[in-house]
């Protein structure tokens, strides 16, 4: 597989990767804004402006951006996280010009019709009430804006009802004309794809734009606080997250491979003993999460009321545990999972679409997959034993949703990981 790069120069960075033998592709635009981008009275408006992509272009009627893609057989999406907002289609070979065109056009020219804005409004708003009502979704939002209380890192992507009900028109151009510059875009694609012939066509889509300077993100700054919300439910739903690293520290994969240990799976030491040893929940999982300048490893276990005080005595002692007798067994099964899921992962042309870009953006360049494994493969066990003994002295945040009033608080925790 080969990967090239071209970067146009008003600073649009054009880069694919050839997949021999397929005969079909993804292609798409990923632009640096995303909601640690907004300041606190924009909150939710990268999300909605990615809703408003497909409500209408200059060119083309929201009908018609899903007709064009689907009368091929394609398919068209788009999502908006906490460093970035992509927008992409899967097609065959013989329609990424198509796919290519209708992505520049959405991304370039959205009409935002005030009919649609507030048709799209009532979607969004509907959106955040479905959130609120998945207890196992909205605890992790309240999770990240305890770890960074007060900060854009730490602010929900999709904003809160009252931000989304004020957005206007001119507040989405406003964040169009500060953010969607062309050296905040990626354009990426993968798969059956002719570079030269993608980079003529960006030249045309995309050419035109004016350089701009890069808008500077506010850092982010782990801090942990603790949220509990109490809810008539069956379950209390448990989540506490550390500080971790991020994606350029060099203890970024121990991360990985630690989170792996303690709960990525069956053979997990959380799974096993507090799922399989002890019966206290049905789920339990631990996993670690990188950005530019910020990480987290998060935990999360659903469990009754009556066990809650139980689980997260056994959670913390476990946490504990690990930085003295993590084995070399754990540490090579964790390393086989995280390669294994890396490496199945990258089989579809979606899924390389999504990594170059995404590496493109972090690294400035795409580094070859066998560099990855190289990594995952050095992290030994003494490395996760010492990770395993720092990570808890860094700060811990917790988030509690359901029947919560008897549940450990805060420092409860802390004093427990200080024993």
């Amino acid at each position: 597989m080969t990967t090239r790069l071209t970067t146009l120069p008003n600073g649009l960075r054009i880069v694919t990767e050839h997949m021999p033998g397929l005969k079909s592709a993804s292609a798409g635009v990923w632009v640096m804004a995303g909601g640690r981008h907004e300041r606190p009275e924009q909150n939710g408006i990268a999300h909605f402006l990615e809703h408003m992509a497909f409500k209408g272009t200059k060119r083309r009627t929201a009908l018609r951006i899903a007709e064009e893609i689907e009368d091929v057989g394609g398919y068209i999406n788009a999502y908006t996280s906490r460093e970035m907002t992509a927008y992409y289609a899967r097609v065959l070979e013989a329609d990424v010009g198509l796919a290519l065109d209708v992505i520049g056009d959405i991304v370039l020219n959205p009409a935002f019709d005030t009919k649609e804005i507030e048709v799209e409004r009532h979607v969004i708003l509907q959106e955040i009430g479905q959130a609120l009502d998945t207890p196992d979704d909205i605890v992790f939002d309240w999770l990240q804006e305890v770890s960074y209380p007060d900060q854009a890192f730490g602010r929900t992507i999709l904003g809160p009802s009252e931000r989304v009900s004020s957005f206007s028109r001119k507040d989405l151009q406003g964040f169009v004309k500060e953010n969607y510059g062309p050296a905040q875009m990626i354009l990426a694609a993968a798969g059956a794809v002719d570079h030269d012939a993608i980079v003529a066509q960006a030249e045309a889509i995309f050419g035109s734009l004016k350089a701009r300077p890069q808008k500077a993100f506010e850092p982010a700054t782990f801090r942990g606080a603790e949220r509990r919300e109490v809810k008539d439910l069956e379950q209390v739903h448990f989540a506490m997250a550390f500080d971790a690293p991020g994606y350029r520290h060099p203890d970024v994969y121990t991360a990985q491979v630690y989170a792996m240990t303690m709960g990525g799976g069956m053979s997990s030491r959380l799974f096993q003993k507090i799922r399989e040893e002890r019966g206290l929940c049905y789920s339990i999982f631990a996993q670690s999460g990188a950005y530019e300048d910020a990480g987290q490893i998060t935990l999360y276990a659903g469990t009754s009321a009556e066990e809650i005080g139980a689980l997260t005595q056994l959670t913390v002692d476990e946490l504990k545990r690990a930085a003295d007798d993590m084995s070399e067994a754990e540490v090579a099964r964790a390393r086989a999972q995280i390669k294994a899921g890396m490496l199945m992962g990258l089989e579809s042309p979606s899924s390389r679409a999504e990594r170059i870009a995404r590496l493109l953006a972090i690294y400035g360049r795409v580094p070859e997959v066998d560099e990855a494994v190289a990594r995952i493969d050095a992290v030994t066990m003494a490395d996760v034993r010492r990770y395993a003994g720092q990570v808890t002295e860094s700060g811990v945040a917790l988030a509690l949703y359901g029947p919560v009033d008897g549940a450990p608080t805060l420092d409860d925790i802390k004093a427990r990981l200080r024993v």
